[in-house]
């Protein structure tokens, strides 16, 4: 049996009712649409979002504020308290090592350090950005900081 062999149970489809056609048609004079008013006609029916008459809610909500930039850079957060945590003292930090922490989702992804927490091992720390306080702390431990040019 092939694809072109199928065929639908008898009695299962049926043509459609072709009105408007005349009376012989069995679906003459008003065609299944009354006598008078607004769906009798030709078009008679108002557009999607129409409430009546009612204010719609398209025009009732108000029209968003604000400028959204389309060049805006999402940093993933990550605080030295998390690298304390998941990195050995004298580890490097990277975009790598924090994906292999699982830490961020991507190698690739932009991280910017936070200062939450406090960190006493040595960590070279090589991200695209990272708070005044982060730095310090890091610093203070006796790590350093490397940032892209």
């Amino acid at each position: 049996m092939q694809l072109h062999d199928l065929t639908p149970a008898a009695g299962s489809t049926h043509s459609r009712k072709r009105v408007g056609r005349g009376n012989s048609g069995k679906g003459g004079t008003y065609a299944g649409r009354g006598l008078n008013g607004q769906g009798s006609r030709s078009g008679g029916t108002k557009g999607a979002g129409f409430e009546g008459g009612q204010t719609p809610l398209t025009m009732r909500l108000p029209k968003l504020p604000g400028f959204k930039n389309p060049r805006r850079i999402e940093y993933t957060a990550v605080n030295v308290s998390t690298l304390e945590v998941k990195f050995e003292d004298g580890a490097v930090v990277d975009g790598a090592s924090l994906k292999a922490a699982g830490i961020t989702k991507s190698e690739f992804e932009p991280v910017k350090v936070l200062g939450n927490g406090e960190v006493s091992k040595k960590l070279t720390v090589k991200v695209d950005k990272i708070s005044a306080s982060a730095k310090a702390k890091i610093e203070a431990a006796g790590g350093k900081v490397e940032l892209p040019c």
